[in-house]
């Protein structure tokens, strides 16, 4: 008993410390159960169960024959939560410092494919078009830039207006202006602001110009009607994904199938529009 006393930290730190529950098809088919990691964000997970990605998660679950159950996450831990591995970021490299307890199966939130994440986890095909957009307040001097057939040239344009200003972001998300190579600008990341209110610390002034994505960008410009403008892209299309871990590729398999299921018979073109009207106005490409 003695001994016992003296080994029981031990296991209880061992189990706290140590990654569990890594599951790929056959072991969530066991279980009866999908574990959903999802950010509150925009119209992709609303957090009461709804959203973009809840839906079509709660679809494939209907596919494997499990329950759907949705676990809250936050950007700065829903990589390790999937993973099990706790990582340090900068820019576009990642170093894995440690190991964490994984909570979940699936990343559906919005998840931006950007290459520091893809060394860490795996994404499904995409799904969801975006970009990264500059929003500026409405009584910016600062005006929209004058599209062009060029794209590139459009992000070199759009570019050039944030030299010398202070520029709002989020680290370690799609948002970190490390991503984008905006050395002439001034990173501004305020303590405690997330992407889901990004926006809204705009409009109160926190700086005239931020970055944000697609998805919520309009969501922003219907939340703020008036009070925020567009002012062009600072990158090319970029693609949305679920997140998958590395040790769950029959998993990735088969919600591919799913998915690519999904986009032929037209529905995701139908559930998109629903959470996101107007998406086809910027990506017409969502409605093929």
């Amino acid at each position: 008993m003695k001994t016992l006393l003296r080994i029981l930290p031990f296991i209880v730190l061992w189990f706290v410390t140590t990654p569990f529950s890594l599951a790929d098809l056959d072991q969530i088919k066991a279980s009866g159960e999908l574990r959903h990691l999802g950010v509150p964000y925009a119209n992709f997970v609303t957090g009461d169960g709804e959203g973009l990605d809840a839906s079509i998660l709660k679809l494939y679950c209907d596919r494997i024959g499990v329950r759907y159950r949705y676990v809250k996450t936050d950007w700065d831990t829903v990589i390790g939560d999937l993973s099990g591995k706790k990582v340090k970021v900068q820019g576009d490299n990642v170093e894995v410092i440690g190991e964490v307890p994984v909570k979940g199966d699936i990343i559906g939130n919005g998840l931006t494919m950007i290459p520091w994440r893809e060394k860490v986890i795996n994404y499904s095909i995409p799904y969801f078009p975006s970009a990264i957009w500059v929003i500026a307040r409405a009584d910016s001097p600062l005006k929209p830039i004058l599209p062009t057939l060029d794209l590139k040239k459009d992000v070199e344009v759009t570019r050039d207006l944030l030299k010398g200003k202070d520029v709002l972001g989020i680290k370690n998300t799609c948002v970190d202006l490390d991503l984008y190579n905006l050395s002439d600008s001034r990173p501004i990341y305020k303590e405690g602001v997330t992407l889901n209110d990004l926006a809204a610390a705009l409009v109160k002034g926190a700086a005239e110009i931020s970055i944000l994505d697609v998805p919520d960008s309009l969501i922003a410009l219907s939340k703020f009607p008036g009070k925020i403008k567009i002012l062009g892209s600072i990158t090319g299309k970029q693609d949305m994904g679920f997140g998958f871990s590395k040790e769950s590729p029959n998993l990735l398999v088969s919600f591919n199938e799913f998915l690519g299921e999904l986009k032929s018979s037209g529905e995701l073109t139908k559930m998109i529009l629903k959470y996101y009207p107007g998406i086809d106005r910027y990506f017409p490409e969502v409605m093929k």
